[in-house]
């Protein structure tokens, strides 16, 4: 049995604009916090940065509101690398979780989680969406935050599944690094939600990844889902490169191949650490026993440090050929990286245009029973 990753909540605001919304009040009774209403939210962002640690306190305190923008937004890829042209459903913003190299620390002024309640935008969105002629959708909850981490304090993974279950042109990925599938029981989903997991080596997890699941337990969980027919994917992103790092990567995908079927994961991702140089005097300040920022690094041309290319070049080429005897016929892609990386360790380059995003359609046709 898995067990629900631990969620430490301090205060509860409220937009007093939403304040008599039905998911307001059902949020509220569920999280069992006063909830404190906020006219103008620049003061709560001030109370955030005013602290010592703003991204610590950030992570203790919901502010429940509304997405006055669009819940979907296109991914914010960049020309200089291959984008899989994926579309990010924006329910909620920040982390309960800490890692240290997540650029949510420093996307977000002020880090605040944020839940939006106003769902009825949000269906009406979902609707336009499955009404397009566009012949595959790939959807996610998992770019501003984690997807599952919301589980004990809302229904909106029991709505999105049974959303996404009614039509047959689009597919939701809900990415975690947590355990919390509990709600994902007994839920007809006819295949059209994945479930994926982040994995990483326990080195790493152990240094960078406060308050995460172990590998352990993502594994365990992700078996589970698998036995409740549920599609799969998973992110070996980012993998960090350190003395003797292939044998540990190596023996993670070992571990996964051992507990997953090859036949039910829809695309596993590739991406070495890549970092803001912003984010590089904050992950020193609040995780000084990492050494992640202290490697080869130059600046790439999104203006990310990134590992000299030679480096990732040889770590994605043993991965690449470890998934591959595992698993030939897998759908293995890199998140962000350059056309001279994909010939050399893939020995392809995807078609411009949308290349890598049709290759991911096709997957997604195959293994979660899409009409295409």
């Amino acid at each position: 049995m898995v067990r629900k990753t631990a969620v430490i909540l301090k205060k509860l605001f409220v937009d007093a604009h939403i304040a008599s919304h039905p998911d307001t009040r059902r949020m509220c009774r569920r999280i069992g916090l006063p909830a404190e209403p906020v006219e103008d939210p620049v003061s709560l962002y001030q109370w955030i940065n005013s602290a010592a640690d703003p991204v610590a306190r950030g992570k203790q305190v919901l502010f429940l509101t509304r997405n006055k923008g669009g819940f979907l937004k296109p991914c914010p890829g960049t020309r200089e690398y291959t984008c899989c042209d994926y579309q990010i459903l924006h329910v909620a913003s920040f982390c309960t979780m800490d890692c240290s190299y997540c650029i949510l620390q420093s996307y977000f002024h002020p880090p605040l989680l944020q839940f939006f309640v106003n769902r009825e935008d949000l269906d009406r969105e979902l609707t336009d969406l499955f009404a397009q002629k566009k012949t595959v959708s790939r959807v996610g909850t998992g770019e501003f935050t984690d997807s599952l981490i919301w589980e004990p304090w809302t229904d909106l993974t029991d709505y999105l599944v049974s959303r996404f279950a009614a039509q047959d042109k689009a597919v939701l990925e809900l990415k975690t690094k947590t355990v919390n599938i509990e709600g994902l029981e007994g839920l007809h989903h006819r295949r059209k939600t994945i479930l994926s997991w982040s994995l990483n080596t326990p080195a790493v997890m152990k240094v960078e990844e406060r308050r995460t699941a172990s590998l352990e337990a993502r594994l365990n969980a992700a078996e589970q889902c698998q036995k409740w027919g549920y599609p799969l994917a998973f992110h070996f992103d980012p993998m960090v490169i350190y003395k003797n790092c292939e044998d540990d990567y190596r023996q993670v995908v070992k571990q996964l191949f051992a507990r997953i079927r090859a036949e039910n994961i829809v695309w596993i991702s590739l991406g070495t650490f890549r970092f803001m140089p912003t984010l590089k005097p904050m992950i020193a300040r609040r995780f000084p026993a990492s050494k992640i920022v202290y490697g080869e690094f130059i600046t790439g041309l999104d203006n990310k440090m990134r590992y000299f290319k030679p480096l990732r070049i040889a770590l994605y080429q043993q991965m690449a050929s470890w998934i591959r005897d595992a698993a030939p016929e897998v759908t293995l892609y890199f998140c962000m990286e350059d056309r001279d990386v994909w010939e050399k360790t893939m020995g392809f380059v995807p078609p411009p245009d949308g290349g890598l995003g049709r290759m991911l359609d096709r997957s997604a046709v195959n293994v979660c029973d899409l009409t295409p």
